[in-house]
C-alpha cells in the first residue's frame, strides 16, 4: 500500500482529479460541496493496473487552510503535484512544493489539469513553465502528465505513471513500533469513537491497547477498517479507521497520536536540523512566534538556534525546539516551521534528538546512535530503542555503552578491588554495572561475596588468625589487633567457627569431636560439661561454647546436665 497526496494551488482541480481516478468524492463536508473548495483533508483509494492498491490524501490548496494541508502530507510516500493548465504556476504551487521538499518527499508526478480548457500552445507553455520551476527539486525529472478530469482524457496514462512510480517509491517499514497520528475523529451512532489516520511503524490488531499522546488516556481497538473493509489486523502504510473503546471522542482530535506507550519516548524538547527557505526575507532567531507542524498536529513552540544566533535564508543549521506538550517523537521525524506573526512558512527539517542531554550552548546533535550513548555514558537497551528507534543488543546486562566507557569501568573496579587488598571487596558495595563487569575481569576472583585479586584469592587459607587459633586450640583468646572484618570472612568461608561469641579454628572443632567420641566410648551413658572440659584440657569459658556448637550440629544431644552421643558423632 502506498499513500499519495495531491498538492497544488487552490482551484487547480485536485479534488476533481481524485474523484475521476477513484470514483470517490474527497470533498466530504457540505460546506466544501457548496463552495466548491476543499477546506479539509479528503481521502479516497483505488486499484492500479498492476493490482497494487493506493490511497489518496486530497489536501486543501488555499492559504487559509494550510495547516489542514500540513496535517495530511506528513506521512505520505509520494505526491501528485497538480497545476491547472490555463492558470499555470501560482503562489501556493510554490509553497506546496517547498513544503513537500522539507518533508523529505522524493517521488512525484506533475499533473497538468484542465487541459480541455486550453489549446496546444498553452499546454506547451505550461509544461515549459513547470519544468523551469522544478529544476533542482525532487520533481525535476518527474513525468508530466496532461489530463482533463471531466472528459477523462489522459487518466489512463496517469494511472500507468502512478503504477510505475509505486514500484520505486518508499513504503512504510514495519519496525514493530506502531504510531497513528489522528487526522479525523468523530462519534458514530451505535459504534462510539472513530478515528482515522495513516498507520506507520508497525502493526495494529483488534483488542490492542493504545495510549493517547499527548496525555495518558488508554483506548482499546474495537474494530479496524481500511478501504471500506473490516480487518482484524493491519500493517503500516495503510489509511486506517479505528473504532476505539474506553475513550470518549471528545478526547480524540487531530494531532493526537495513538501509540504503544512502552515503545515510545515522550518529549517536550527536541534538537533538530532546520533548513530555512531561500526566498524568506529575514533571518531566523529565537525571536518570533513559531508553530511546528509534525505528524498531523500543530503546536506553538519556542526556538533557540544552536551555534550562531541566527540562520539566514537558505541556511541549514541546528535548533532546539521547546514544545508545549510531551509528544511521542523519534529521530528522523520531519516537520514544518511557520511563523504566526508573518503568517509564513519559514522552513522545515528533521528531528535529531528527542531527549537532549547537553546545554544548548554545547549541543551538537546528529542522527548518530553513538552520540546518544556517549552523552549518557550508560543507557539501557530498551531506552536506547525508544530514544533512537534502533534496536541494539545489550553489552553488559541490559546496558549499552561505548567501548571506552566499558574499559574505564573495568579499570575502576579493578582499582577498587586492588585497594581492598587481601581482605577483598564486599561486592554489595558495588553498583549494578560494577557487579556485572566482575565476571569479565580474569585477574579478579569472586568468592563468598567478596572480590580479590586472583593472586590473593587463597590468602585467607593461611591467615594469621587461623594460625593463632590452631596454636591455642581449645583456649582461643583473640588479641585486639586482628581485624574483625577479616574474621567475619573466615567464618563465612568455614575456616573459623563461631559459637556463643567464641571463635575456634575448624580443625579445633574436628579434633574436639574426635576426642569427644573417644570419651563416649568409655561413658556411653553420657558425660557432663566438666568431663568434656577436662578431656579437652580447657576451661568452662571455652567448654560451654563448644558444647553448644555440638548440640546445634547433632554431634551431641543434651539431656539435663548430660551430653549423649548424637547422630553426627564421628566414629572412634
Amino acid at each position: 500500500m502506498h499513500i499519495i497526496a495531491t498538492a497544488g494551488h487552490v482551484d487547480h482541480g485536485k479534488s476533481t482529479l481524485v474523484r475521476a481516478l477513484t470514483g470517490t468524492d474527497p470533498d466530504r463536508l457540505r460546506e466544501e460541496k457548496e463552495r466548491g473548495l476543499t477546506i479539509d483533508l479528503g481521502f479516497a483509494f483505488t486499484e492500479l493496473p498492476s493490482g497494487r492498491q493506493i490511497s489518496f490524501i486530497d489536501v486543501p490548496g488555499h492559504i487559509r487552510f494550510l495547516k489542514n494541508m500540513l496535517a495530511g502530507v506528513g506521512s505520505v510516500d509520494a505526491c501528485l503535484f497538480v497545476v491547472a493548465t490555463p492558470e499555470g504556476w501560482k503562489p501556493q504551487s510554490e509553497e506546496h512544493l517547498r513544503i513537500l521538499e522539507l518533508l523529505g518527499i522524493t517521488h512525484g508526478i506533475i499533473v497538468l489539469t484542465q487541459t480541455g480548457l486550453a489549446d496546444e500552445e498553452t499546454i506547451e507553455i505550461a509544461k515549459m513553465d513547470v519544468e523551469e520551476r522544478t529544476v533542482g527539486t525532487f520533481l525535476e525529472a518527474a513525468p508530466i502528465i496532461c489530463v482533463d478530469s471531466i472528459s477523462r482524457n489522459g487518466l489512463d496514462s496517469l494511472l500507468l505513471a502512478i503504477d510505475n512510480m509505486t514500484e520505486t517509491a518508499p513504503s512504510a517499514p514495519d519496525v514493530k513500533r506502531p504510531r497513528l497520528w489522528i487526522d479525523r475523529a468523530f462519534a458514530a451512532v451505535g459504534a462510539g469513537s472513530i478515528v482515522t489516520g495513516t498507520l506507520t511503524g508497525g502493526k495494529l490488531r483488534v483488542d490492542d491497547e493504545l495510549t493517547l499522546s499527548p496525555g495518558n488516556l488508554k483506548a482499546r481497538i474495537r474494530g479496524i477498517q481500511t478501504q471500506g473493509q473490516k480487518r482484524t489486523k493491519i500493517g503500516p502504510g495503510h489509511r486506517v479507521a479505528l473504532n476505539l473503546a474506553g475513550v470518549d471522542h471528545h478526547h480524540l482530535s487531530r494531532g493526537v497520536a495513538l501509540i504503544n506507550d512502552e515503545k515510545w519516548h515522550r518529549t517536550n524538547r527536541i534538537d533538530a536540523e532546520l533548513t530555512v527557505l531561500k526566498h524568506l526575507g529575514h533571518d531566523i532567531s529565537r525571536r518570533g512566534a513559531y508553530a511546528i507542524y509534525i505528524g498531523s498536529g500543530e503546536w506553538a513552540v519556542k526556538l533557540r538556534v544552536l551555534g550562531p544566533n541566527e540562520l539566514a535564508p537558505g541556511m541549514t543549521g541546528n535548533v532546539r525546539i521547546f514544545l508545549p506538550s510531551k509528544l511521542s517523537l523519534i529521530p528522523g521525524d520531519r516537520f514544518i516551521l511557520r511563523e504566526f506573526g508573518r503568517d509564513e512558512t519559514v522552513g522545515g527539517g528533521t528531528v535529531l534528538d528527542v531527549d537532549p542531554q547537553l546545554k544548548a550552548s554545547e549541543s551538537v546533535p546528529d542522527l548518530s546512535t553513538d552520540r546518544v550513548i556517549g552523552e549518557r555514558q550508560w543507557v539501557r537497551a530498551d531506552e536506547l530503542e525508544r530514544l533512537t528507534g534502533e534496536k541494539h543488543d545489550p553489552i553488559l546486562g541490559n546496558w549499552i555503552a561505548l567501548p571506552e566507557t566499558i574499559e574505564q569501568l573495568r579499570l575502576t573496579v579493578s582499582e577498587l578491588v586492588d585497594k581492598a587488598g587481601a581482605t577483598g571487596l564486599d561486592i554489595a558495595q558495588l553498583d549494578e554495572r560494577q557487579r556485572l563487569i566482575l565476571p569479565t575481569l580474569s585477574e579478579i576472583n569472586v568468592a563468598d561475596g567478596r572480590a580479590r585479586q586472583a593472586e590473593l584469592a587463597n590468602v585467607l587459607d593461611n591467615h594469621p588468625i587461623i594460625s593463632h587459633l590452631q596454636n591455642n586450640v581449645f583456649s582461643p583468646e583473640l588479641p585486639d589487633e586482628f581485624h574483625r572484618d577479616e574474621l567475619r570472612q573466615l567464618v563465612q568461608k568455614g575456616l573459623v567457627i563461631q559459637s556463643e561469641g567464641i571463635f575456634f579454628s575448624a580443625s579445633a572443632i574436628d579434633l574436639a569431636a574426635t576426642l569427644l567420641a573417644k570419651l563416649f566410648s568409655s561413658k556411653p551413658q553420657g558425660v557432663t560439661v566438666a568431663e568434656i572440659r577436662d578431656a579437652l584440657g580447657t576451661t568452662r569459658k571455652f567448654a560451654l561454647p563448644l558444647c553448644a556448637h555440638f548440640d546445634r550440629t547433632g554431634i551431641t544431644r543434651r539431656r539435663d546436665d548430660l551430653r549423649l552421643p548424637g547422630p553426627r558423632l564421628p566414629n572412634f
